[in-house]
Order: structure tokens, then sequence, then C-alpha cells
């Protein structure tokens, strides 16, 4: 009867342990965000909600394998159902990053061309965010689809890169301080039914200090996407940011990842931006665009003109020199004159 009785207890005791480090580790991180927030947001309130660790765990099924839909080294994503809507949560596996995304996307939340926080959980041991849902999912590292790998029209690369120009246009002014995201890449950009895109982790993110130009850090990123200058000064600019997108043109454009196996030469490997640099005369350029942009834009003189634009600016936001790169808000006052000579209206 005794052991029974034990046995009976144990259940409750574990639930009861369980709540208890839920309630630590919401109080541990939720002083840690609110510390971070009132450095942030400079005194202007930006609302978002408090999930449950019972929430987060209904909402995805106890984080089924058959809902995660990015699985990466620094942070697992998820669907799931949260009050009759799908939301995508998202759970970093450093606490530091888990609080700079939430802290950025929060700020950034009222971009249409950004991931949309919902709210967070500060109940698990690292924080967990809560995003609107984005149907079309990722990108891979070449710019296709994550759901079928297939490689986008023209047109919607195009628009995307418009649109994600506008983004970081955007986190580089819109706040007293200049906001780096610091790893621009494809695999950073969700989209909507639509093929509406959305700039997400927000996780490297950092703010450059009031009446300076830079700020500096310890190099972090993605190899192929890096600014040489941040890796040989540890100097963090806007114009990080300009060459990491400048990269993600030259991606879009090739249909090719930023880093591709060398056929011939010493080196294993060749730059996405040192092979378009090589062929980027009138008479070569056609050779590294993606065949299926080539096929859909046709043989007409202006759109070639377009296309070669479209390669000299991302040429020049890859500049290794980044005083001769141009602002971000100048790519995307170019982008949208060659989307509108393109595709006039």
């Amino acid at each position: 009867m005794a052991s029974k009785a034990l046995f009976s207890i144990i259940p409750h005791v574990k639930r009861k342990e369980e709540k208890e480090e839920r309630k630590r580790s919401f109080l541990k991180n939720g002083s840690i965000l609110l510390e971070d927030l009132i450095a942030s947001c400079d005194g202007k309130s930006h609302p978002i909600r408090c999930y449950s660790a019972a929430e987060i765990i209904r909402a995805t099924n106890d984080f089924d394998p058959s809902c995660i839909i990015d699985r990466v080294s620094y942070h697992d994503m998820c669907r799931g159902i949260l009050e009759d809507r799908t939301i995508i949560i998202k759970r970093p596996r450093n606490k530091d990053r888990a609080i700079r995304d939430i802290i950025i996307s929060m700020q950034m939340s009222t971009h249409k061309n950004s991931l949309k926080l919902l709210g967070c959980c500060l109940e698990f041991d690292t924080p967990a965010l809560v995003l609107e849902n984005a149907g079309k999912g990722g990108l891979n590292t070449d710019g296709s689809l994550v759901v079928d790998n297939e490689l986008l029209p023209w047109k919607t690369r195009l628009r995307i890169a418009k649109q994600l120009a506008s983004a970081l246009t955007y986190l580089h002014t819109a706040f007293p301080r200049p906001i780096i995201h610091r790893d621009v890449k494809p695999t950073c950009i969700l989209l909507d039914d639509d093929y509406v895109p959305k700039l997400s982790d927000f996780s490297l993110s950092i703010t450059i200090p009031p009446e300076k130009l830079y700020v500096e850090d310890a190099v972090k990123g993605t190899f192929g996407h890096l600014d040489p200058t941040y890796i040989m000064t540890h100097k963090i600019s806007e114009k990080t940011d300009v060459y990491s997108f400048g990269v993600l043109l030259l991606v879009f454009l090739t249909g090719q990842g930023p880093i591709q196996p060398q056929v011939v030469g010493d080196d294993e490997y060749q730059f996405v931006m040192e092979r378009a640099r090589s062929h980027a005369f009138e008479d070569q350029f056609r050779t590294i665009v993606d065949p299926k942009i080539l096929e859909e834009v046709g043989e007409g003189e202006q759109a070639q003109q377009q296309l070669h634009d479209f390669l000299t600016m991302a040429l020049l936001c890859t500049e290794d020199e980044s005083e001769l790169r141009p602002d971000m808000i100048d790519v995307a006052k170019k982008l949208v004159e060659i989307e509108k000579s393109m595709f006039p209206s």
C-alpha cells in the first residue's frame, strides 16, 4: 500500500518541479529581456504577448518532428496552431541571441517585409519566439524555395530584392541608432503565400552607438556573405549589411549559392562575386546569369541592359573597400528603377 502511495506522488512531484523550473526560467529570462528592452527602445512601447510553455507545447504537439520547418545549429523553427491560427515557433539555442532576436523583431514588426513577432515564451531555458506564419517557407542558399527546391521567376526575385532592400533601409534609418542585421542571406528570408519576403533572424543584430559610424565586435555571420572589412578590422557598419545584400543579389542573378566548388586552379572553392566580377563585361555577363532568367526576359536589348545594371549594382555593393559601397537607401532606389524599367505597370 505504501509503495502504491509513493508511485502516485512521484508524478505530482515531477509536475511541481517542472512548474518551479519554468517559473525560474521566466523570472530569469524576463529580467534579461526587460533590461535589454529598456536599453533598446528609447522609451517607446512595443507591446508583445507572453505565452506559457503549456500553450507552446500544445501548439506544436510537444515539438513533434513533423512540425519542424528548419533545423540548424543555432535554432529550430516549427509550425504550430495557436488560437486557431498557424504560427511559427522559433527556439534558439543561445539565450543572448534569443533575447536580441526578440528585441529587434519587435521593433521591426511594423515593417511589412519583416517577419512579425506575435509574442514570446520565457518559461523555457532559452526564450522562444512566436512569429507570424510564412506560407511558402524559406529559401535555400541558392535562392530556391526550401519546400521544392524550385528557383523563382526573375520577376519574383527582383521584387523580393527590392522589398528586402526597403526592410534593410528601415533597419538602418528608422530608429534613433542604426541597427545592423549582420547576417543577411537567403536562409533568413521567408515568403508568405503571395511570395512577399519577410526578413527574419535578428539574433546577430547589433546597434551602432550614438555619434559613431561603426561598432567593433568579434566576427560572426555566415561564410560567403561576410564583409571582408568586418573580417579584417572587426568593425561593423551599415556597409556590412550592404556587402551581404550584394552577395544576395548575385545569388538571385546566378541561381547559385555564394560559394561554388572550383573546377580549375589551386583553390577548393570560388566566391560568387569573384566569378561575377571576372565576367562582368558586356559580352560575357550572360554566362553567369541563371539560364532560367535569360529564357524569361528574352533577347531584348533593354532587358539585357537592366540585367547588366542589376549585376553592376551587386558588384558595387560587394566592393572590398566599404567606402566604395553605396548606402542601402540608394540600393533600394536603384532596384525600384530597374524593376520599373523591366516590368512597367
